[in-house]
């Protein structure tokens, strides 16, 4: 998340999102035609969801909060393309793509106005200086946690709905994932609007003195991508939903696959489960963040228990992925490219026979040659009657 935040925007709601997911789209064959590919599918998709989501709980870092929702919602996509229910996969990638290009721009008119400022924690209080990013970011929040009637509520009820009406052991493990990946996204997004706008001040005070909306140029499309939160998924619903859309009509589903029947006859209360899961995400969200709800003393003092801080740092490390990818292998890498590689082949194998040798042995030998010149007049009287005698005896004998 180093680059500058319009490449993120586009590479998390174009082009990132977009490789993968509709390739997995387009296959739909050759998925389709092996219950274990799908079954695979589904299961790496619910994985990465709910591992992305909770690593993005405790991230300090404005664009990487952002980011491993990116890579939450990811998983939502795959999962319900291994469930066979492609044209919903299409409909979430599409709604993300709004809400998360909002988030991604909302962020860089954040991180513009205070002074290139990326750290959560040195944020507070910017609701009344950053009004309109402010305002974005709260919509494309709220339609990343789903929230009713919003665009993100189209789409990912409905891949949640799908997955539970399965009826097997991997749809039911794809719908609790998604459900605690959802209550993970509240919690993470109001994370973020309390840290940054609503809580006091944490930052320093010649930022807060320069902190200043972006220019209109800036804000235009943040609000052409906020109308597009809000309505964009009520208006494509029947669009790609429902059993008379023909809108992905070329991609091949076996017919046992089909369940988007059953999902719209399930009971009231399965259907609002995903809701009930943010809704308390939020709620913890504001008594942990906010203090609004509980005492503070006893939040601070729940903050300082060993196993707060053994969640919270095994979260922020990303579950230790890094650390287990680093000593595992880049370490291992590196260590078979410095000792075999460099030094056995390159310094060894190959410098020795190739123009390093060749140079060394030439040094040798002149310095051999050079033990010969003592600058005594007999020695080289003695030297030059040898080689004529030499050349004497070859030419007489060979010619």
């Amino acid at each position: 998340m180093e680059g500058p935040t319009p490449v993120s925007a586009l590479i998390h709601a174009a082009t990132l999102v977009v490789a993968g997911v509709f390739l997995i789209i387009r296959c739909s064959i050759i998925f389709e035609n092996s219950e274990t590919a799908l079954i695979i599918v589904s299961i790496m998709g619910a994985l990465t969801s709910f591992f992305a989501a909770s690593t993005g709980l405790f991230q300090n870092d404005l664009k990487r909060v952002i980011a491993y929702s990116t890579c939450s919602q990811l998983g939502y996509m795959v999962f319900i393309s291994g469930l066979s229910h492609y044209s919903i996969s299409l409909f979430h990638l599409a709604n993300h793509a709004v809400f998360k290009a909002l988030l991604f721009l909302s962020a860089g008119c954040i991180i513009h106005g205070l002074a290139d400022e990326q750290d959560l924690r040195k944020m507070g209080g910017l609701l009344y200086l950053l009004p309109v990013s402010y305002t974005m970011v709260l919509i494309g929040s709220l339609a990343l946690m789903g929230t009713p009637f919003l665009t993100g509520f189209y789409s990912k009820d409905c891949i949640l709905e799908l997955a539970v009406t399965k009826h097997n052991t991997v749809g039911n493990f794809c719908f609790f994932l998604g459900v605690f990946a959802a209550f993970c996204t509240a919690f993470y997004s109001m994370r973020l609007i309390f840290l940054v706008f609503i809580n006091e001040t944490n930052t320093f005070k010649k930022y807060i003195e320069g902190a200043h909306e972006a220019p209109i140029k800036m804000i235009l499309p943040l609000i052409f991508l906020g109308l597009g939160s809000i309505f964009y998924g009520f208006m494509s619903r029947d669009l790609m939903i429902g059993l008379g859309s023909l809108f992905f009509n070329n991609v091949f589903t076996n017919w046992y696959n089909f369940n988007l029947i059953d999902a719209e006859f399930i009971t009231a209360i399965i259907k609002n489960i995903p809701l009930l899961f943010a809704i308390a995400g939020s709620i913890l969200s504001l008594g942990l963040i906010n203090c609004f709800f509980f005492d503070k003393d006893f939040v601070f003092n729940f903050k300082l228990t060993k196993i707060s801080k053994q969640i919270y740092i095994f979260l922020n490390k990303k579950w230790h992925f890094d650390q287990l990818v680093n000593e595992l292998l880049v370490l291992k890498t590196m260590n078979f490219g410095y000792t075999f590689t460099f030094q056995t082949m390159d310094k060894g194998l190959i410098e020795k026979l190739g123009p390093t040798g060749f140079v060394s042995f030439l040094f040798k030998t002149s310095s051999n040659l050079l033990g010969f010149n003592t600058g005594l007049i007999y020695n080289i009287l003695y030297i030059i009657l040898f080689f004529i005698v030499f050349f004497i005896m070859y030419f007489t004998f060979f010619f």
